[in-house]
């Protein structure tokens, strides 16, 4: 089976419904970076040596699937597959947990003293660009749960990254700045 198809030549793709768009539409771009979060989730978990975060990273990636395909449809009865509230709510608990097993720091901190807490800060960025992306989104169509999940995303991948800190190492601006 070949992969190519040649139908995006000319710059526009299809989306989920069959709707062809710009490729770099917001939209799409909306989408491909929701994508590129989840592989770096993915790329994340393969340094991740706690079981538990193995299972909620990919409990993460398979709702990263609803969200890029909510974003991809134009028309809603295509794709049934929707962010509930309890999503979110199940983000939020994640977050109260692991932020209750990390010290408390008032500061900034230096990000990624292990590879699997390195490697979700990095996904968390991206979680923030596609939040941005989003919400740019958000000026055509009514996205705000995905607004709200994403957010709330970026936050337990955070909560995850300080977590698997292996120390933590506060930003002290008078320090950094005479070093």
């Amino acid at each position: 089976m070949q992969i190519y198809t040649k139908t995006g030549d000319k710059g526009q793709t299809s989306l989920f419904d069959g709707t062809r768009v710009d490729k770099d539409s917001d939209r799409v771009e909306a989408y491909g970076t929701i994508d590129e979060l989840s592989s770096f989730i993915g790329l994340a978990d393969t340094f991740v040596e706690d079981k538990e975060i193995n299972e909620i990273l990919l409990r993460i990636q398979k709702k990263l699937f609803f969200v890029a395909g909510q974003i991809a449809t134009i028309d809603k009865e295509k794709f049934k597959y929707k962010i509930k509230e309890g999503d979110i709510k199940e983000l939020e608990d994640i977050i109260d947990k692991y932020i209750a097993k990390t010290p408390k720091v008032d500061a900034f901190i230096v990000p990624g003293t292990s590879k699997a807490s390195a490697s979700l800060h990095v996904a968390r960025t991206v979680c923030r660009r596609a939040e941005r992306r989003v919400i740019h989104l958000r000026r055509i169509e009514d996205v705000e749960i995905l607004v709200k999940y994403i957010n709330r995303l970026s936050d337990t991948l955070y909560a995850l990254a300080r977590y698997l800190e292996k120390e933590i190492i506060p930003m002290n601006f008078e320090d950094a700045y005479n070093e």
